[in-house]
């Protein structure tokens, strides 16, 4: 099992650019920054050869609460009464660090098998990851 935590706010994958031309696409560079946080982030507990197998793999963004946010609302959010419908979609969060994993823990996405992905609330913003071979 390999787990690890991306420090910051989470990020969603954002839509490929056209590029100037009108011909082919490009990442946006805060994708790219946010998929070599992911991949670094990673290496930081895994420096081995990508993984083989099927995969299994669980995300959980967490998103800070708002300042202003009442005592009992903050605790809500901290309970998981209220929880985060807001953008980044899950799976843009997925998609964002799935790409970054990519030849760093497993040779290809296409070797995840099972996702789950959970997004709430907590004190510091972060995106947990745990990665398991089955």
């Amino acid at each position: 099992m390999i787990e690890f935590t991306v420090l910051g706010k989470p990020f969603g994958k954002e839509r490929p650019r056209p590029n100037r031309t009108g011909h082919g696409v490009y990442t946006p560079q805060k994708t790219k920054r946010y998929e070599y946080l992911v991949a670094q982030s990673a290496r930081l507990v895994f420096n081995d050869k990508p993984l083989e197998s099927y995969i299994r793999v669980s995300i959980k963004a967490f998103f800070a609460i708002a300042k202003s946010d009442s005592k009992k609302k903050k605790q809500a959010k901290l309970a998981n009464q209220i929880r985060p419908a807001m953008t980044p979609d899950a799976d843009n969060i997925a998609k964002a660090v799935l790409d970054g994993l990519n030849g760093v823990v497993y040779a290809d996405d296409k070797q995840i098998v099972e996702l789950k992905v959970i997004k709430a609330y907590a004190e510091e913003p972060r995106v947990e990851v745990t990665i398991e071979e089955i």
